[in-house]
């Protein structure tokens, strides 16, 4: 390769080119443009000469042509050769991505200084990475999670009795993992620890009876199963914090002082504002985080209010929107050209001795979606009333029977058996007062539109629970002892940790990407071993690249050789 440069009237080009021959004659191919006379003097500095910067360049090419040339191996198969028995051919290699974050969270030294308070012969660090992978990528019960784990590129060498022996232990060095975790990851990813947001879920057991801990309670799925419950607190960034798990007919508002008290206990955090939804929202709850430097905001049921705040609440006139002076009335806006737009209005209450701020806001799009949603089940109602449905009763919030009303009537109009079913007009009537309205209370003195904005962010903690219960499959939960349970909880809590830093990393690059998409890769990223040379045998994408790009190594080469791969395992483990 060599210089070659370019004069117009307006300025002098700088390329490197290479000789190449095309149809038997001689051409000169463009390997790389340098840039102009002046860029490159800007670039260089006035020191150096811009053709001796450029023949520079040059030769570093080419030496790097050559090396690549140095590289290529020539593979020879025998087609008459059948591969080796009970040898493994094909190897996972997506989980080098999350064993980049684990490591880099400092978990491998945590184990190693566990493992010195206890005598076993195993090895926690990799049973604890193991499971964590296996519970991000494929996740399945403990036995099919060893059998998964051997298709590792770093295959395991546990035995399933030492994964439940590495349990009990994690269940008891639980807090301290999750504690030691949070410090570590303050180092290694953007938190928010000034916003907390609480919500709590339950997973079900596939057995009949309850025990001491697995009780019968409110299953959020509908299932009739005994449960354990999920506290979790999640920073502000989306990032999980910490974690509880009670028994299943624990009231969940008592259990964010628990766990909120831990964290004010060990991890050093003692100024933030705790968010929750309504069901959270306790007075006790509210009192807690009105003391010292913690504050804060909780949805508020529009249709729990009393009367007269409930009337003042959905009543259209008295809303603010941000950059206005003036004050408006929604019923009369153009919701087209404010699709976009939150309007708000608000005032100090006095609740169970607590003062805090009642905000109501009303969103156009938000009353469209609540239009919609209440349209389709009227339409499920009466779909009910027309097949006959015998079973037409209330069962809950959501549940479409309260749009239905029922009489027991005879042939003449009066009250005896016989049951007709009719739609509800009445209570379709109040529903549809509320739409587009939403409220929240807090007791921060902060303007309405910083308060709106740390609202909006509670879908991020409803989305970790339901990778944890979807992608993770977390339930239904097969152990039966409380130590192991809490284990295998703990296993999830941090498999969600580590791909929430990995998602925040690639998200620098594409905000687009979904959880589906950034999983599905990493599940699909397999390699197919042949001697001692490893072959990608997946589709290279944006995705792959950009999750190479966020971690700092590469798998996609045509040909890896195994001394090469020990050298990206080991970039993998790099803290």
């Amino acid at each position: 390769m060599r210089l070659q440069t370019s004069k117009t009237k307006n300025a002098e080009s700088f390329y490197i080119v290479e000789s190449i021959y095309v149809d038997g004659k001689r051409s000169n191919k463009i390997v790389k443009k340098l840039g102009t006379l002046e860029q490159i003097r800007e670039k260089i500095g006035p020191d150096k000469d811009p053709y001796e910067w450029g023949r520079e360049q040059a030769k570093i090419l080419t030496q790097k042509q050559l090396d690549e040339k140095e590289d290529r191996i020539s593979v020879q198969y025998d087609p008459s050769r059948r591969i080796d028995a009970d040898s493994s051919q094909v190897f996972s290699v997506g989980y080098l991505f999350l064993q980049k974050i684990y490591c880099e969270l400092g978990i491998p030294n945590l184990c190693r200084a566990i493992s010195k308070d206890y005598k076993f012969e195993y090895d926690l660090d990799e049973i604890f990475s193991k499971l964590i992978y296996a519970r991000s990528l494929f996740p399945s019960s403990k036995k099919q999670t060893l059998e998964d784990a051997k298709s590792f590129l770093e295959p395991a060498s546990f035995e399933l009795h030492q994964i439940y022996r590495a349990l009990e232990v994690l269940a008891k060095e639980n807090d301290r993992i999750q504690s030691e975790v949070y410090k570590a990851s303050k180092k290694i990813c953007d938190r928010n620890d000034g916003v907390l947001y609480y919500d709590c879920t339950n997973y079900y057991f596939e057995i009949e009876e309850e025990d001491e801990f697995r009780k019968y309670g409110y299953s959020k799925e509908h299932r009739p199963n005994p449960l354990v419950q999920m506290g979790l607190f999640m920073d502000g960034n989306g990032i999980p914090l910490a974690f509880n798990i009670t028994p299943g007919n624990t009231n969940e508002q008592t259990t964010l002082k628990p766990l909120e008290k831990k964290i004010l206990k060990d991890f050093g955090l003692a100024d933030f504002i705790v968010c929750t939804d309504a069901g959270l929202s306790s007075s006790d709850n509210r009192m807690f985080n009105s003391i010292m430097n913690r504050s804060f905001i909780t949805t508020q049921s529009l249709k729990t209010l009393k009367g007269f705040l409930k009337e003042w609440a959905v009543s259209p006139t008295g809303f603010h929107l941000q950059g206005y002076d003036e004050e408006f009335d929604v019923s009369k806006i153009d919701k087209k050209a404010h699709w976009n737009h939150i309007f708000w209005k608000e005032q100090w209450i006095n609740e169970n001795g607590i003062e805090q701020r009642l905000i109501v806001t009303f969103s156009p799009k938000y009353e469209q979606y609540e239009k919609q949603i209440r349209e389709k089940q009227v339409a499920r109602a009466a779909k009910m009333i027309d097949a006959g449905d015998s079973k037409v009763f209330r069962r809950g919030q959501n549940d479409v029977r309260k749009y239905i009303t029922s009489m027991s009537i005879t042939g003449d109009g009066e009250v005896a058996e016989k049951t007709v079913h009719s739609l509800n007009e009445e209570a379709i009537l109040e529903a549809a007062a509320f739409d587009g309205f939403y409220g929240a209370c807090t007791n921060l003195e902060d303007e309405p539109e910083k308060i709106i904005k740390v609202m909006r962010g509670r879908w991020e903690i409803e989305e970790c629970f339901r990778i944890m219960k979807s992608e993770f499959e977390a339930r239904p939960v097969y152990l039966s002892r409380e130590d192991r349970i809490t284990a295998h909880f703990l296993t999830c809590f941090m498999a969600l940790l580590i791909y929430r830093i990995l998602e925040q990393r690639v998200h620098t690059l594409d905000e687009s990407l979904t959880v589906s998409d950034i999983l599905g890769s990493l599940q699909e990223m397999m390699m197919l071993k042949r001697r001692d040379m490893f072959f990608p045998a997946y589709n290279r994408s944006k995705i792959t690249d950009i999750l190479h790009e966020v971690s700092g190594f590469c798998t996609d080469y045509e040909i890896i050789p195994a001394k090469k791969m020990r050298k990206i395992i080991k970039a993998s483990k790099k803290a």
